[in-house]
């Protein structure tokens, strides 16, 4: 049976929160078509037998903006929906699945 919202919530003006949430998406999205763009120009460079060292040298700067776009979700993570957790009293649940999580992102 689905819950039924308020029509007042439904109506609300957007909270700070909200606001922030929207513009942190933006910026990852931002972040990940910048990646995007990267990938392809490495694809651009093997096409065109660039040097190899080169090719390296841009995986490397593309596995670097990548872990720096996890651990901006893994930030936000922990600090909206694991502190969110851990307030309504699901705090062994929320941790367990932050340390896999962390594990996981960190091999």
């Amino acid at each position: 049976m689905k819950k039924e919202i308020p029509l007042e919530v439904i109506n609300e003006v957007p909270s700070f929160s909200v606001t922030k949430r929207q513009e942190e998406k933006e910026k990852l999205q931002n972040r990940l078509k910048r990646i995007e763009g990267q990938v392809r120009g490495i694809q651009k460079m093997i096409d065109e037998d660039r040097y190899c060292v080169d090719v390296l040298v841009q995986l490397s700067a593309v596995n670097a903006a990548l872990k720096k776009v996890g651990y901006t979700l893994l930030e936000q993570h922990t600090k909206g929906c694991v502190a969110n957790a851990i307030k309504s009293g699901e705090e062994e649940q929320a941790l367990d699945e932050l340390m896999k999580v962390i594990h996981q992102f960190t091999k």
